[in-house]
């Protein structure tokens, strides 16, 4: 009778990992795509996440601010070709000054300095950034293959 206690509990303990291997795992897991993404085993990554916001520069020049700001589209297009830049937009007018967003495929904050160090509006303190380590979905970056697909009228 012991042995079949023991026989019992043996199936068990090896039914019970079998089911939780079997949950664990995702039969859609591309390799090849995670590791081209830098994926870790949850597919998933660093990032730095940039809040844009309203700068301290209240310069009424706007010939200088337009210039900043022609700038900042170009670095961002200049970012996107560089492959640094995941994600990038304007937020709606709100009460936080809050002006839009970058999601930067770098890991740390002093890389995404470094980044936003070469844009006019930031440097010129038309825009303010606050820098947040994020971690989010590898696959992110996979938008960006069709968002130039998408438009119609170059913003």
């Amino acid at each position: 009778m012991e042995n079949m206690k023991r026989i019992a509990l043996l199936y068990l303990l090896i039914l019970t990992s079998f089911m939780s291997y079997a949950q664990n795992n995702n039969p859609n897991y591309d390799a090849e795509l995670a590791a081209s993404l830098e994926a870790d085993d949850y597919g998933m990554k660093n990032y730095v996440f940039v809040i844009l916001k309203t700068g301290s520069n209240k310069n009424d020049n706007e010939d200088l601010r337009n210039n900043a700001f022609r700038g900042h589209m170009s670095n961002i297009s200049r970012l996107v070709e560089d492959d640094k830049l995941v994600v990038a937009g304007p937020f709606g007018k709100n009460d936080l000054t809050y002006r839009g967003l970058f999601i930067l495929k770098v890991t740390t904050i002093e890389e995404a300095e470094k980044l936003l160090e070469t844009d006019p509006a930031i440097k010129g303190r038309y825009l303010d950034a606050e820098l947040i380590e994020w971690y989010g979905s590898a696959a992110l970056s996979q938008y960006l293959l069709d968002s130039d697909k998408v438009w119609k009228i170059k913003p």
